[in-house]
Parts: C-alpha cells; sequence; structure tokens
C-alpha cells in the first residue's frame, strides 16, 4: 500500500514571480487577466485547490521570468482580493506583496453597457468606483452601470 504524502510539492523558480492565496478555483482567471497564454516559453506552474493553513484551500500560480508591474497587481486584486505576490530572485523571495484593490480602477475592465458613453469610440478610459470587494461590485463612472465579477471575468481589456 503506498503511504499518502500530505504536502504538496512544487519547485521552486530561480527569478519571477509567485501569485499565492489565489482564491481556489480562480488561478486559470489569474493567468487569463495577465494575458498569458502558454506560448511565452515561460516556465509556469499553476496549482489548484491546495490545501492552506491561512484560507483552508487556495490556488497558486508562479510565473518565471516574469515580474508584474501595478497594473498587472489591480488586475490579481479584482479576482483574487486576498493573494500575496511573492517576487522571487535567484531563488529567494526578496519582496512580498499583498494585494489591494484600488478604490478606483482604470483602463482595466470595459463597461458592458453597450450605451455606456466608454462604448461610443470617444477618446475616454474606462473607469470605475470600487462598490464592494466581496462580492465584486464596480460601478461605472460614466453611466453609473453595476458589473460584478463575473462580468469583469468575461471582458478584461488584456
Amino acid at each position: 500500500m503506498l503511504s499518502v504524502d500530505k504536502e504538496v510539492r512544487v519547485s521552486k523558480i530561480k527569478a519571477g514571480t509567485v501569485i499565492d492565496h489565489i482564491n481556489a478555483g480562480y488561478a486559470l482567471d489569474v493567468v487569463k487577466i495577465l494575458g498569458i497564454t502558454g506560448h511565452e516559453h515561460q516556465v509556469m506552474t499553476i496549482a489548484i485547490n491546495v490545501p492552506s493553513k491561512r484560507i483552508y484551500v487556495k490556488d497558486l500560480v508562479k510565473i518565471e521570468g516574469r515580474f508584474l508591474n501595478k497594473q498587472d497587481v489591480n488586475r490579481i486584486a479584482l479576482v483574487a482580493p486576498r493573494a500575496t505576490i511573492n517576487i522571487v530572485k535567484d531563488y529567494k523571495v526578496v519582496e512580498k506583496l499583498e494585494v489591494k484593490l484600488p478604490s478606483i480602477i482604470e483602463e482595466i475592465v470595459k463597461c458592458i453597457n453597450p450605451t455606456c458613453i466608454s462604448n461610443a469610440g470617444e477618446p475616454i478610459n474606462s473607469r470605475f468606483y470600487v462598490e464592494s470587494e466581496e462580492p465584486l461590485m464596480l460601478k461605472c463612472h460614466y453611466c453609473g452601470y453595476i458589473l460584478e465579477k463575473a462580468d469583469v471575468l468575461r471582458q478584461f481589456l488584456v
């Protein structure tokens, strides 16, 4: 009989980003909103529904050779507001960041209201106010339309 190993084993990365404590089931959404297709020739590890002492069960994404900018972190905050970002260099975590959803979201998602001025071809940037983090609710600056998490996941501006 085989013994069951209760540890999750994920290889270390030399340099890149580890996105940890993603809400269970949202790792693939995090990868999608970062615009990662799998054709980037970067080593990536995705772990889904793994045990966590902090949040019971979590997802995890490790991306070799990629470091996130502020826009990337804001994108992650929309789908994984409790995530942590670890910057790794020479196999060591050199910086830890807590994801924090800003009160105003600009140029990340677009309004799904077809009559919104932001969808009329005008040279304006999308802007939303965070009405609620969990459940996620964003209010369009221009028309007042409320977007929920499912709406956001369908139409990221990558």
